[in-house]
């Protein structure tokens, strides 16, 4: 069975983890969720616990 591999979300201001199989991956890169994979178009963060990327 293949371990997935944990990266840093894309997103600069981002600190959280996300699995490259399971991420929103754009443009050859691999964030945490829509929002930063977009580039926070709406001005809100990821939404995950702990995380205070583009407040």
């Amino acid at each position: 069975m293949a371990t997935a591999t944990q990266l840093k979300c894309a997103c600069e201001s981002c600190s959280c983890k996300v699995d490259e199989t399971t991420g929103v991956k754009k443009n050859g890169q691999v964030y945490c969720s829509e929002a930063c994979a977009n580039g926070h178009p709406d001005g809100s963060g990821c939404g995950h616990e702990g995380c205070d990327c583009h407040k």
